[in-house]
C-alpha cells in the first residue's frame, strides 16, 4: 500500500518540483497539492493523506496553525514542516503543534523521500542542523531562567540547580542522586533554597520558584 502524501506550498513551481519528487518513489502517492493551511485542511478530510508536507509561511493560514488544526481533525496524519526557514521559534512552535519533523528545502530528493517514509512509521524527523537549533534555543530558555533566580533570591550556582530540580518535581533523594551529592548534602541545599525562597514547604517553594519563572 502506498504512503498517501499532500503537499502544502503557495509557490506552484516548487509544489511541481517537490511532486516529481516524490513520483520517482513507487512507495509514494501524491493524493493533493494546497496553496495555503485553509485549503490544506480541506485536502486533509477530502484525501485523507497519511503525511503531509507543510510549508510555513503562507497566506491566510500560515504552517504552524494548521498543522495544529489538522492534528485536531486528524490525530494519525503525520505533519512533516518543509521550509526554508530555520528560525528557532518556528521549529518549536511547529513541533509543539505536533509536526513529526522539520526539514529545510535544500534537503536532497532522496532524504526528502526516506523522510516521509519514516515520518509515516511514527520517527521525528530533524536532522542535525534543526536539532542544535532546539539545544541551543533550549540553553537560552535555561540561561534566562537561571538568571531570573540567581537575580530575584540571591541564590548560588549550585542553588539554583537544586530550585530547578524541585521546580521539575525531582524528589530529594532524585537531586542527590543526579547531582551525586550525599542525602545530607542534597537536604542542606534545599533547607538553604527554601530558606532564600522564603518558604516552609516544597508547595510554598514550587509556588515562589514558578512566580519568578513565569513573570
Amino acid at each position: 500500500m502506498k504512503i498517501k502524501v499532500l503537499i502544502v506550498d503557495d509557490q506552484l513551481i516548487l509544489a511541481d518540483g517537490i511532486r516529481s519528487v516524490l513520483s520517482t518513489c513507487p512507495d509514494l502517492e501524491v493524493v493533493g497539492v494546497a496553496q495555503d493551511g485553509f485549503r490544506a485542511l480541506e485536502e486533509v478530510e477530502r484525501s485523507a493523506p497519511d503525511v503531509v508536507l507543510m510549508d510555513i509561511r503562507m497566506p491566510n493560514m500560515n504552517g504552524v496553525i494548521a498543522t495544529r488544526e489538522i492534528k485536531k481533525k486528524s490525530p494519525d496524519t503525520k505533519v512533516v514542516i518543509l521550509t526554508t526557514f530555520d528560525d528557532s521559534d518556528y521549529i518549536l512552535n511547529a513541533i509543539n503543534n505536533g509536526a513529526s519533523g522539520y526539514l529545510l528545502k535544500d534537503v536532497s530528493a532522496s532524504a526528502l523521500i526516506d523522510a516521509i517514509k519514516n515520518a509515516y512509521a511514527g520517527d521525528t524527523i530533524l536532522p542535525a542542523k534543526i536539532a542544535r537549533r532546539i539545544a541551543d534555543a533550549a540553553r537560552m530558555v535555561s540561561a534566562d531562567r537561571e538568571i531570573r533566580l540567581k537575580k530575584r533570591f540571591g541564590l548560588s550556582d549550585r542553588e539554583v540547580e537544586v530550585a530547578l530540580m524541585v521546580y521539575e518535581g525531582f524528589t530529594n533523594k532524585q537531586i542527590a542522586s543526579a547531582l551525586k551529592l550525599s542525602d545530607g548534602t542534597a537536604r542542606n541545599y534545599i533547607s538553604a533554597v527554601y530558606e532564600k525562597l522564603g518558604a516552609s514547604s516544597r508547595s510554598d517553594a514550587l509556588a515562589a520558584i514558578r512566580t519568578s519563572l513565569e513573570a
